[in-house]
């Protein structure tokens, strides 16, 4: 067993443990990089901070969970991972998915989920799956990030306009009912979101140098103390909403104290109050949720880190990152974290803040650390209508809808398809449902194209091979023999008449061949071979000269069946043979 085990391992080599730090330090690290570093990390927690706890609300969660998120996996996936440049915390993209767990199974289920999600990641990670992220066509993921964008938008008009909703897990088609049926929009709640919202868009339009989330969300504040204090209602603040228990004692807002550990199954259940607790049913009812969360968190962050690569001409390790989100989420849980992934913003904002190592995403877990610890009471006043408006501008800017409807009006139609399929099903069902369906589609569409694309010509022997009788036939195949493809190619060789004695595969053309090709293949040799025909397989290239060989098409059928690598060499050699008489056609 031990050889056995070492012979499947063979050549197998584990990913990069702290890959991007390591990296980052060998090519030194001095006084100048940490000043770069530290601005750039506090950049990114100014607008982390809000962020976060806005996430971790619409994810159904208190506030601070989306900061403990940052704080904790933030610092974990920076040290850990493979991308220099990545910031990881909540995200919007995320929220879709965290929602209905923490509805169903409760804050400690969303954390159970979140660390199960890390054990995948880590395994995705350690066997190298990372780069699998390329085979991701570019429809689907801007199919169900638009999707997001939507459902992330409409989740936010009740908290915009001042109104609520029945609590329950509801599908997007009963929110939206229920968003027309209990519709009552507050003069006072409509003026802070509204007025914040366009704050947020015309504040980057006059200066950039300040994040706008930073100029507006404490103005926001003021204007809910002063309208608290003349008495105008009809709005929630993050004190109002939300409390926390602390010594047996309720208190309302933001604790004002660093994440502890804690097990995750001891925070509430579904019923918010008894501890969720640990029994394999559980594990079991979680394990597609998790599995749904690390396949999310494992496409977004590496999309994030392609797109920083991009940016600043480096290159990531893919599978260290894996393995960095997977720490990260494994970890986070252990202190009231939820899930967390790569997220683009943050990390473009690293980036254009002059971040040089992961040490800028450390400072920015110790920023909002101090933020909780010093600012918590002042958090508090953060009113829910200007938070809702800015989940509005980050749907906004996931959706991309620009470029969504670009890509509509420029692409082929089978990717428009593809696209327009995962948005819709993404509002409608979620996105576990798109992104399965997608990638079928997009693998049927691929299958199709792939027949289009082969193309076969049938013609007499060139001069090379003389044959006075023309029994000679080349049978031109180009474009790789997959299924689909390989049946259109092979369907043509009933064209071939009784005169022929020789047929000629010119497979110069022919990059790959899977298994149905090779039982076309196999399927064609034999026809011939009962005609008493000659098969010559000319010009095979490396991949489809491997496959044959152990499919036994090396050239051992009585004599009838050549495999060549040089096709003229094939046609010398067939013009050299003597003449073959021919065989009764069946």
């Amino acid at each position: 067993m031990p050889a056995r085990i070492a012979s499947l391992t063979k050549g197998f080599q584990p990913p990069r443990l702290f890959a991007a730090l390591r990296e980052s330090f060998a090519h030194g690290y001095r006084r100048h990089d940490l000043r770069a570093d530290v601005l750039a990390g506090l950049t990114v927690g100014v607008i982390a901070l809000p962020l976060s706890m806005a996430l971790a609300i619409a994810s159904g969660v208190p506030p601070q969970h989306g900061l403990y998120t940052a704080i904790v996996a933030g610092a974990v996936v920076a040290l850990a991972g493979g991308s220099r440049f990545q910031v990881s915390g909540p995200t919007a993209a995320f929220v879709v998915i965290l929602a209905p767990i923490a509805a169903t199974y409760g804050l400690g289920g969303l954390l159970v989920a979140t660390m199960m999600a890390g054990l995948i990641l880590l395994a995705l990670g350690f066997f190298r799956l990372g780069r699998l992220i390329q085979f991701i066509p570019y429809p689907v993921t801007a199919g169900f990030t638009a999707g997001i964008g939507v459902v992330i938008a409409t989740l936010q008009l009740p908290d915009l306009f001042g109104f609520a909703l029945p609590a329950g897990n509801h599908e997007y088609a009963e929110r939206v009912q229920l968003i027309a049926e209990h519709a009552a929009i507050s003069p006072t709640a409509a003026a802070l979101g509204l007025g914040t919202l366009a704050l947020l868009l015309v504040v980057p339009r006059l200066q950039r140098a300040v994040p706008a989330p930073l100029i507006v969300l404490p103005l926001a504040a003021v204007a809910a103390w002063l309208m608290k204090d003349a008495d105008l209602g009809g709005f929630e603040t993050i004190a109002d909403r939300f409390s926390y228990v602390v010594d047996g004692v309720r208190a309302q807002g933001i604790p004002q104290a660093a994440p502890h550990f804690d097990l995750p199954w001891n925070f509430a259940g579904p019923d918010g109050h008894e501890p969720l607790g640990l029994s394999w049913s559980m594990l079991r009812a979680l394990f597609v949720p998790a599995l749904t969360i690390a396949l999310l968190g494992a496409i977004e962050s590496l999309l994030s880190a392609v797109i920083a690569d991009a940016s600043t001409r480096t290159q990531h390790d893919p599978d260290a990152e894996l393995i960095g989100q997977g720490l990260g989420n494994l970890v986070a849980p252990f202190f009231g974290g939820i899930a967390a992934t790569g997220a683009l913003a943050r990390t473009a904002t690293n980036i254009r803040a002059g971040a040089r190592t992961p040490v800028a995403a450390v400072v920015h877990a110790a920023f909002l650390l101090l933020a909780v610890i010093a600012l918590a009471p002042l958090l508090g006043w953060l009113p829910m209508p200007s938070l809702a408006a800015m989940l509005l501008v980050v749907a906004w800017n996931m959706a991309e809808v620009r470029h969504v409807v670009h890509t509509i009006r420029t692409s082929p139609r089978s990717d428009v398809l593809v696209l327009l399929t995962c948005l819709a099903l993404t509002v409608i069902f979620d996105m576990v449902v798109a992104v399965s369906v997608g990638f079928v589609l997009a693998a049927l569409l691929f299958m199709r194209r792939m027949i289009e694309v082969a193309d076969v010509e049938l013609t007499h022997a060139p001069d090379a091979v003389e044959s006075a009788d023309k029994g000679v036939m080349i049978y031109a195949i180009a474009g790789p023999l997959f299924f689909g493809a390989a049946q259109k190619a092979m369907s043509s060789l009933h064209t071939i008449g009784a005169h022929i004695h020789t047929v000629v595969f010119d497979l110069r053309r022919v990059p790959a061949i899977d298994a149905t090709g090779l039982v076309n293949l196999r399927s064609a040799v034999t026809r011939l071979e009962t005609r008493g025909v000659l098969t010559v397989l000319a010009g095979v290239q490396s991949q489809p000269r491997t496959a044959l060989a152990r499919a036994g098409l090396d050239g051992n059928h009585g004599g009838l069946l050549l495999v060549r690598e040089d096709f003229d060499e094939a046609l010398r050699e067939i013009a050299a043979r003597p003449p073959t008489p021919h065989a009764p056609t069946v």
